[in-house]
């Protein structure tokens, strides 16, 4: 399928939230989240909201419905240029076989997301060939500091510059934990990405939420698994057991595999190197293509924003992630 690379973003752009998966009020509403919308208007962009971006039900999310329809009309907005899940979730898998593809793919725009959102992103990539993000949600965009800096600057690097090449390097430090609660005591660690294989590589990105991205493959919605960089990271909610099944799923359905980045996992999954070290010991693929991990995508912070479907290189020598998209 034909790539298609979306408009980047200039000022006076209108960019459109929505929730795929959880509501705006599950991340505290429109006032707990004031300050990621005056973050983009100083970055010269104007901000509006789906219909039902509120919606809350037992699942923190909405109707299936709601979701689409808030979708679709983001898509079909001639002033909306750029499209930002709330935040992640549970449910974006659920839109999947309602969506319009035709109508996205007539309307090529961008999308971005993490966490939850690899389902979405993933699936439209594969459906129509329009190149989506993988990187801060609404609610994450609000983040300050030095992790605040690092993450606007590859979020304008991937949405806003026309540079080529971009490249992507490894944070100073790294943070776990409630970064949004104002009272949070969080301990800043020296950071590195790190080589479990070397060597150099290029191909075409896919992933993101490991057990998200897990749930795509024996559908319709799955992408092209050969001859991929394979983007990988866990969340908080998951205990560092489970990554090594999942993982095993993920290497038995792709094929020829290009290179592997594992984003650093949260405090909360209590991996560790050693754990880790353990896990990919197990896959001799392994040790045929370049791995890196600790990478900075996924739900420690900070992250990057990097494009799902476009052509990336990875060099273990020199440590860095390019792409031209």
């Amino acid at each position: 399928m034909k790539k298609i690379s979306p408009s980047k973003l200039t000022k006076g752009n209108e960019i459109r939230i929505i929730a795929p998966s959880d509501s705006l009020k599950r991340v505290g509403g429109y006032n707990a989240n004031l300050s990621s919308k005056k973050k983009l208007e100083r970055m010269g962009f104007k901000v509006t909201f789906g219909k039902h971006v509120n919606e809350c039900d037992i699942l923190n999310t909405s109707s299936i419905s709601s979701r689409i329809s808030d979708l679709h009309a983001a898509f079909s907005d001639p002033h909306v240029k750029a499209i930002l899940s709330v935040i992640g979730g549970l449910t974006s898998n659920e839109l999947l076989p309602y969506i319009d593809y035709e109508l996205i793919r007539l309307h090529p725009k961008i999308i971005c997301g993490f966490s939850d959102f690899t389902a979405l992103a993933n699936a439209i990539t594969a459906k129509t060939g329009l190149i989506t993000y993988y990187g801060p949600a609404y609610a994450t965009l609000k983040m300050n500091g030095t992790s605040g800096k690092y993450q606007d600057k590859y979020w304008k690097q991937a949405l806003v510059n026309n540079d080529y090449p971009k490249t992507l390097i490894a944070s100073d430090n790294w943070q776990s934990g409630p970064w949004y609660q104002e009272n949070a005591k969080l301990i800043q660690h020296k950071n590195e990405w790190k080589v479990y294989n070397s060597g150099n590589a290029t191909g075409n990105t896919i992933g993101g939420n490991l057990d998200t991205f897990n749930l795509l493959l024996g559908t319709p919605y799955q992408p092209d698994l050969s001859n991929k960089i394979l983007l990988v990271e866990f969340s908080e909610a998951m205990l560092w057991e489970e990554f090594s099944r999942n993982l095993a799923n993920l290497l038995q359905s792709v094929e020829n595999p290009k290179a592997l980045l594992i984003g650093r996992f949260p405090m909360e999954c209590n991996m560790t190197e050693e754990k880790l070290i353990y896990i990919l010991n197990k896959f001799p693929i392994l040790k045929r293509i370049p791995v890196m991990y600790d990478v900075n995508f996924g739900h420690a912070q900070p992250i990057f924003t990097i494009p799902i479907g476009a052509t990336v290189t990875v060099n273990t020598d020199n440590k860095l992630i390019t792409y031209n998209n």
